[in-house]
């Protein structure tokens, strides 16, 4: 196999894993942490598939070349080749480094407390409060409590405030990128501004005992008048006497609120 016919074999393989990875890449993004952790990862991801094909290229090549020799001898020292894939391996290290740390150190995915204390003027907080086997949304604000579905509004700067009543849990929305633990007597915070309306599957991603697989909930990503539409409706039925306690343990998807005047 000469060095033409790896080089095409090479070519037309990055070209099949292109065409397969573009249809993901063509789908839009619910979050802007999605976005960023989902962008990254196509970056690695391409970087990754030249390396993949050269070295099973040589390793393929070197195979067939030397298929029938019974007589293999050492490897002769070749400075410059070692110099050149230590560079090389050094290069694709700053890049994942650089591109990661572009990603990571950004605050929709890592909240620090001074991101949550320089909070915009038009941002929604809420506490996330996670307990067996339920979970508790309290509108920082708004007089408002729900559980089991959290409602956001799209295209709006949110704050979660993750905590925990008894043990650790972890709040997971995979579909908007969000996960971060529920620890008891602390507050994680998560910032992240949903694009895309519609409901998002919730759980607890840290086992928390029998009822771990029962402590789900939903994220409703709603338009900015139905969000302030739904923030009276809850205040009125809280008013009108008709909500119930937030901190129900009955299940994880059912959906009670309470709001006081």
């Amino acid at each position: 196999m000469d060095s033409k016919r790896i080089a095409f074999v090479s070519v037309l393989g990055a070209a099949l894993l292109s065409v397969a990875v573009d249809p993901v890449l063509a789908q839009g993004y619910s979050s802007t942490t999605e976005e960023l952790i989902q962008t990254l990862n196509t970056q690695l991801l391409y970087a990754a598939i030249p390396i993949t094909l050269l070295v099973e290229g040589i390793l393929i090549y070197t195979v067939w070349k030397f298929r029938n020799n019974d007589n293999p001898l050492p490897t002769k020292e070749n400075r410059r080749l070692e110099i050149t894939w230590t560079v090389a391996t050094a290069i694709v290290l700053l890049f994942v480094g650089y591109a990661s740390y572009g990603v990571m150190a950004n605050e929709y995915v890592t909240t620090t407390p001074e991101d949550a204390q320089e909070m915009e003027g038009n941002a929604v907080e809420v506490e996330v409060v996670a307990e067996k086997y339920v979970w508790t949304f309290n509108y920082e604000g708004e007089n408002v409590s729900t559980s089991g579905t959290m409602v956001i509004p799209e295209d709006r700067p949110v704050y979660l405030n993750v905590t925990s009543t008894d043990w650790l849990h972890s709040l997971h929305v995979p579909e908007l990128g969000l996960k971060q633990d529920a620890i008891p007597n602390q507050h994680n915070v998560i910032k992240t501004e949903a694009t895309e309306t519609g409901t998002y599957q919730l759980y607890c991603a840290e086992y928390c005992g029998v009822g771990h697989s029962e402590m789900l909930g939903e994220v409703q990503v709603v338009s900015q008048s139905e969000y302030q539409q739904w923030l009276q409706e809850q205040r009125g039925s809280g008013e009108g006497g008709n909500g119930s306690g937030g901190n129900s343990s009955s299940g994880g998807n059912a959906t009670t609120t309470t709001a006081s005047a």
